[in-house]
Formats: C-alpha cells, sequence, structure tokens
C-alpha cells in the first residue's frame, strides 16, 4: 500500500464519526477492483479450498475415472467429443459452452508440491511465484499493474472481508465490504465538503465514499440471488466503468466428506457468479475474461467419507467473450495408478501461471520478458495454449 492508500483508508473509516457505519471498511477483503489503461477486462476468482476438477470436468473416456470415482455419468453434459464430461450442477452455463464463451483447462497447478495446506497453496497461487516454499510479499496480478504505465489507484477497490493477497504490493488498492451498509445523510456530505474541501488527496477519498455508499445502497436494496452473485453485480457496475481489473474469492470447497451434496451447493453458486458477471456487463462481456483458478486439487480416489482429500492437479474455468471456449485445454496424463502423481493425485502437465500469463500478454499487451520475470518470476510461458481469441 501507498501512503495515498493508507491516508484513503484512513479518512473513509473516519466517516464513522459523520454517520456511516465503520463496519463497511474491514481491513481484509474478498474483492478488489484496479483501473487500468487497457479496454479488456479481466476477473480472476479464486476458489478458496482445493475445487476438485475431478468431479467438476469429469474424464468419462478415461478408463480408469470409473474405478476411482463413484459418480454417475448419465446426467453429465459432454464435453469437447465426449471424452471429457461437466457436472451437472454446471448445466446452466451450456449456453456459454455452445457459444464458445466457457471453457476449462485441465491437470494444471501452480508449483506446490506435497505440503498440501490451503494456506501455503493459496499464498502460493495469489504470490505467483515459483518452487513451494518462495512465495513473494505482493501479488501477481499487483505486479502486473506495476508493470504498466499509466494505473491508477482511483477506482480500485477491496471488496468484502477475505485477504486478496494476488492484488497487495506498490500498486495502490483501496478495500471497500458491500455487504455492510454505509449511509451518509445529506448533511454529513455538506459536512465533508467543508471538513476536505481544501485538500485534494482527502475530497477525492470523501467523493469517492460518497459514490460508493450510493451504488452499494442500491445493490442492497435490490439484491440479486447468492452473496457471490450480488459481488459479481457490483464488480460488473465498475467493470463497465475505469475499471479494469476485478479479483474475488468463494470459499468452501473443501469437499473432505459428502462431495456429492457439497458441490450440489457450491458450483450452482459459480455458475450464477458467471452469469451475473455476463449478464450485468452487457456489452462489454465481449471484451472480457474470467479465470476462476484454486490452490490445487484433490485425490483421485474418494475417501471413506464420501469426499476427497488435498491433492495436486486440478483445473480452473474461463469465460467471457475473448476466450476461445467450447474447449477442454491442457495434457492428459491419464488415471492408470502409475500415471497419477505419488499414486494418489492427478498428475499437473500444466502450469496454470501460463494460462493466466498468456491472458495479461493478450488483454493487455505485456511483453513476454516481463510476465516471465516480473509478473511470475522464473516462469517458462511456453508456446501459446490459444485460451484468449
Amino acid at each position: 500500500m501507498t501512503d495515498q492508500s493508507t491516508n484513503r483508508r484512513d479518512v473513509l473509516r473516519g466517516l464513522g464519526a459523520l454517520g456511516c457505519s465503520a463496519a463497511a471498511w474491514p481491513l481484509t477483503t474478498t474483492m478488489t477492483f484496479a483501473a487500468a489503461p487497457w479496454d479488456a477486462r479481466l476477473v480472476v476468482i479464486i476458489l478458496r479450498g482445493a475445487m476438485d476438477g475431478l468431479d467438476v470436468v469429469r474424464p468419462v473416456g478415461d478408463a480408469n475415472f470409473a474405478a476411482l470415482r463413484a459418480v454417475g455419468t448419465a446426467e453429465s453434459t459432454p464435453l469437447d467429443g465426449g471424452f471429457f464430461a461437466l457436472h451437472p450442477s454446471l448445466r446452466p452455463l451450456g449456453g456459454l459452452w455452445r457459444a464458445g464463451e466457457l471453457g476449462f483447462v485441465h491437470a494444471v497447478s501452480t508449483p506446490y508440491r506435497d505440503k498440501r495446506s490451503h494456506f501455503d497453496g493459496q499464498d502460493l497461487l495469489e504470490a505467483g511465484t515459483g518452487g513451494d516454499t518462495v512465495i513473494a510479499r505482493d501479488g501477481w496480478l499487483n505486479r502486473m499493474l506495476q508493470a504498466v504505465p499509466g494505473v491508477t489507484g482511483e477506482t480500485a477497490f477491496a471488496i468484502g472481508r477475505e485477504n486478496m493477497k494476488i492484488l497487495v504490493g506498490d500498486a495502490p488498492v483501496a478495500n471497500w465490504a458491500p455487504d455492510t451498509p454505509l449511509n451518509i445523510s445529506p448533511q454529513a456530505q455538506e459536512l465533508l465538503q467543508h471538513a476536505y474541501g481544501s485538500d485534494p488527496l482527502f475530497h477525492a477519498a470523501a467523493n469517492e465514499a460518497v459514490v460508493l455508499a450510493a451504488s452499494v445502497e442500491g445493490m442492497q436494496a435490490s439484491p440479486r440471488g447468492r452473496p457471490e452473485a450480488a459481488l459479481a453485480a457490483f464488480a460488473a457496475d465498475r467493470l463497465n466503468r475505469a475499471t479494469r481489473v476485478a479479483a474475488f474469492s468463494i470459499g468452501g470447497w473443501d469437499t473432505h466428506r459428502n462431495q456429492t451434496a457439497m458441490l450440489g451447493n457450491l458450483l450452482p453458486r459459480l455458475a450464477e457468479t458467471i452469469l451475473t458477471l455476463k449478464r450485468e456487463l452487457g456489452a462489454n462481456w465481449s471484451k472480457t475474461a474470467v479465470l476462476a483458478m484454486t490452490e490445487f486439487g484433490r485425490t483421485a480416489r474418494m475417501n471413506g467419507s464420501g469426499g476427497t482429500d488435498h491433492g495436486t492437479g486440478g483445473a480452473m474455468l474461463i469465460a467471457g467473450g475473448t476466450v476461445r471456449g467450447g474447449r477442454v485445454y491442457g495434457r492428459w496424463p491419464g488415471l492408470a495408478e502409475a500415471d497419477l502423481y505419488a499414486r494418489r493425485d492427478l498428475n499437473p502437465t500444466g502450469d496454470l501461471r501460463a494460462v493466466a500469463g498468456w491472458t495479461l500478454r493478450h488483454l493487455a499487451g505485456l511483453e513476454r520478458s516481463v510476465i516471465e520475470s516480473s509478473i511470475f518470476p522464473g516462469l517458462d510461458l511456453g508456446d501459446d495454449p490459444g485460451v484468449i481469441l
């Protein structure tokens, strides 16, 4: 955080004395926005808890899958020639798949191996660094913003109550919680003008609070579905303005027990989030890429509690009008015991950072050398997987 961001945070937190809730300004976040000088939009969704890619994008064409997983395949939606099938709870996304606006990348991971800690895995995912112990203090999206001339902090917001380390760094990012009312009376607004009118920095922060309060109040007056959908709607509202980068998280993917029921609840939330982004972005959906990624995959075999344990390789979701959807990307490693990582996990054959890196290359026009040295230090981008049009 810069001094300027800190000063703005202090000003906005102080608005509690003027009739607005100090609880609307938590120190930890779920969603972050950042303005950028290009026209494409990028949304990164962190699926916290390790989503089971083998259940979400089922490799029904692999002869070993049925022995590893006691899941019905008749209700699944065939994908990409029928080797893969989509979990039935994501059926609402079928229209996006058919339109070429939804795809998946299978058998991917970060460089994190063997320790299988959610905390370390998420930290490495958001830091974007190589090796399973070297974690940078800043996040890869923040380093991306630092690499682009002309980025400002005027419309950079962190929304919610979880810390989004992916956007921590020297590029200024403010904080905001849309789930708590921020009511600023006309009298308080007038007082703000008198109190901060002569100070350009504080005056801009106060104006930002008033504008955001109005936006949040309007959304709270007409809530849409689940909380994630409300976050997606708020994200789209900002992305339809000056914001070009948004990152937020959906938690609860740690399916050690009763995975069938848990994914039956989680995946509709994810589908609604994606569809809300498309609906609310309107024409700007054609300029948008959505990357949904998780810290690691889960074990190939089910456990005795009807769930799966922490694994290695997993899957990521890509969506938006800029993606080349209708495909499952990645090199399939196979599910024979000898093909599994440590004879227990899906073996990762790709680095999800490379997918993110090529997305940045196409959307923001970043040089390959910058991506490999500054944004994802030590990464070899390899060949373009072609996920972005």
